[in-house]
C-alpha cells in the first residue's frame, strides 16, 4: 500500500508540473503581440507627428522695400507634400492595423492575418522610405545648397522652417525603424506558429 501512495505523488506532482509550464508558455505567447501593439503605437506616433509637423510649418520673411514677402512651407515643394501624405498614410494604416494587432494578442494562433500584416507593413515602409528619402534630399540643399548650379542654402534665412522640417525627418525615420523591427518581430512570431 505504501508504494502505490509512492507511484500517485510522482504522477501529482508531474501533473502539477505539466500545469505551471503550461501558464508561462501562455504568458509568453502573448509577449510579442502586445510588444507589436506597443511598436504600433510608436510608429504611429512617430509618423503622425512628422506629418503634422510639416504639414503645419511655414515661414515667412519680409522684403527690405516692405511690399514684398517671401515665404517657406511644405506646399512649395512637391517633395514634402508627397513626405506629408506618406507619413498621414502610414499614421492611418497603423492605427487600423491597432485592430488587429489587438486581435493577436487574443488569438496567437492567427497565422494569415499575421502574413497579410506583414505584406502589408511591407508596403507602408516603402512608403515611408521613399518620402522620407526625398525630403532628406531636398532638406540636405535647404541647409548646404549646390553652388555648381546656383543653388543657394535656404536654411540661414528660413531657420525655424528647416529645424521644423528637419525634426519631422527625425521622426519619420524613426517610425521607419521601429516597422523594420515591427517586421521582423512578426515574421519571428509566424515562424513560431
Amino acid at each position: 500500500m505504501f508504494k502505490k501512495e509512492k507511484e500517485s505523488a510522482p504522477a501529482q506532482e508531474t501533473g502539477e508540473a505539466l500545469k505551471n509550464d503550461a501558464a508561462p508558455k501562455a504568458a509568453n505567447g502573448r509577449g510579442k503581440p502586445i510588444l507589436d501593439l506597443i511598436m504600433r503605437i510608436f510608429a504611429m506616433i512617430g509618423t503622425l507627428s512628422s506629418a503634422i509637423a510639416v504639414g503645419r510649418t511655414g515661414q515667412t520673411l519680409p522684403h527690405f522695400s516692405g511690399f514684398l514677402q517671401f515665404s517657406a512651407a511644405y506646399t512649395n515643394l512637391p517633395t514634402f507634400t508627397f513626405f506629408v501624405v506618406a507619413n498621414a498614410i502610414a499614421s492611418a494604416y497603423l492605427v487600423l492595423s491597432l485592430v488587429l494587432s489587438i486581435f493577436h494578442i487574443l488569438k496567437t494562433g492567427a497565422k494569415v492575418t499575421r502574413a497579410v500584416l506583414i505584406i502589408l507593413d511591407l508596403v507602408i515602409l516603402a512608403l515611408l522610405i521613399s518620402g522620407a528619402s526625398a525630403a532628406t534630399a531636398i532638406v540636405y540643399l535647404a541647409h548646404n545648397g549646390n553652388p555648381q548650379v546656383n543653388w543657394f542654402a535656404i536654411c540661414q534665412e528660413y531657420n525655424a522652417f528647416c529645424e521644423r522640417v528637419s525634426g519631422a525627418l527625425v521622426g519619420s525615420f524613426l517610425a521607419i525603424l521601429v516597422l523594420m523591427l515591427l517586421i521582423s518581430l512578426s515574421a519571428v512570431s509566424l515562424s513560431k506558429i
